[in-house]
């Protein structure tokens, strides 16, 4: 009886504690793994934005690579240069 009496003051403080402890590790692996996940989807918009992008660069560059057209030969008021 003196046995189980020195446990349960023992050990149940410390199964309390582990579980305390193994609560928390749980909420920071789960809040930690959030910020992983969010992460990971952020850099996958930033790649497909950079994407977008550098195709726009291109048409923008093969716009500057065509000779200029005068567009004001067919004017009414400017067509008579």
């Amino acid at each position: 009886m003196l046995y189980n009496y020195l446990n349960s003051i023992v050990l149940v403080p410390f199964a309390m504690q582990q579980s305390q402890i193994v609560n928390v590790l749980i909420i920071v692996a789960v809040f930690f793994g959030i910020l992983l996940i969010l992460g990971i989807r952020k850099s996958y918009k930033l790649n497909k934005e950079k994407q977008r992008l550098e195709e726009i660069d291109k048409k923008l560059a093969e716009e500057k690579e065509k000779p200029y057209r005068d567009f004001t030969e067919g004017h009414i008021y400017g067509g008579d240069n």
